[in-house]
């Protein structure tokens, strides 16, 4: 298995994601893999919805200018485009993921988990989707696959509390594995890269795990 702790308001996680999936696809026994994506929140205690947006959130936070905050911005966006993903992170908002990431386990029940977070991570990135908007996590949800019956679990979810103790649970081990940022792939229980690394990395990381195994 391979694990990996991401947050979907997380630019560098889109970004490991693609580079993931490269190195997956250059690796022989890719069928092989299973990868499970896991919890982790850069900002939990960030307000559901707001109107700031991440340009004077980073400015504020770091304590910079706002244009050094758009050059901030302008070089992670130059690096996305590198991976084929068109960022516009003027449009994105400082929210809070906690609900996403209970949907990204729901969707894990019925094997739409990558399809949850790779939609979660566009709708957000590339779209200016409000990932804390309840509402509009149905529609990703709906987006993603999860339809029909599954659409009804989606509205139960985020009216009660379910899923609230994986997240969580994902938080602690994170911490106990003293994952102190992210992208962060665990490969096999006992590899770990940090960071969203190149594809080569990952996929070295990734054949050293397997001879191991």
């Amino acid at each position: 298995m391979l694990e990996v702790w991401s947050d979907v308001v997380c630019p560098w996680c889109y970004i490991g994601k693609r580079r993931l999936e490269s190195a997956l696809a250059r690796f022989s026994r890719q069928d092989a893999v299973t990868v499970k994506w896991r919890s982790y929140q850069l900002n939990p205690g960030a307000a559901k919805t707001t109107d700031e947006t991440t340009r004077t959130m980073l400015a504020r936070k770091y304590g910079v200018s706002l244009e050094q905050a758009d050059a901030m911005q302008a070089r992670v966006t130059e690096v996305a485009a590198g991976e084929g993903l068109k960022y516009r992170l003027e449009l994105t908002r400082p929210e809070n993921s906690f609900d996403a990431h209970r949907l990204i386990h729901l969707a894990d029940m019925h094997g739409l988990q990558d399809a949850m977070k790779e939609r979660l991570l566009a709708g957000y990135f590339t779209e200016g989707a409000s990932i804390g908007d309840r509402d509009t996590l149905i529609r990703l949800a709906k987006e993603a696959g999860m339809t029909g019956l599954i659409e009804r679990a989606v509205v139960a979810t985020l009216e009660g509390d379910a899923f609230a103790d994986a997240v969580r649970a994902d938080a602690a081990k994170a911490t106990a594995l003293g994952i102190q940022g992210v992208p962060f792939f665990v490969i096999a229980g006992r590899y770990g890269v940090s960071g969203a690394q190149p594809a080569e990395t990952l996929l070295e990381a990734i054949e050293e795990a397997w001879k191991t195994l």
